[in-house]
């Protein structure tokens, strides 16, 4: 099961992308697969057609994990009746 994420890569735009595991602590990179821009388009400057792109940390500012559609059904979300 891929694990959807937003990279915030220095000096660009985030992206949304799929990992299939969470990297660990100590390695000096970070792999993904399907790279593309929040609205779907894809990212500009990663070639169509890349199967698996590795980004070093050093590039990165921060990773966002996202949920996934199988467990957005499982949360539960509260509002409030007006």
């Amino acid at each position: 099961m891929a694990i959807p994420v937003i990279l915030h890569i220095q000096g660009e735009d985030p992206f949304v992308a799929d990992m299939d595991t969470l990297p660990d602590p100590t390695s000096s990179f970070i792999m993904f697969s399907n790279p593309r821009k929040r609205d779907g388009k894809p990212v500009t400057y990663i070639t169509a057609g890349a199967k698996q792109i590795l980004f070093p940390w050093s590039r990165i500012n921060f990773v966002e994990i996202m949920t996934s559609s199988e467990e957005r059904r499982e949360v539960i979300d509260f509002f409030r009746e007006s």
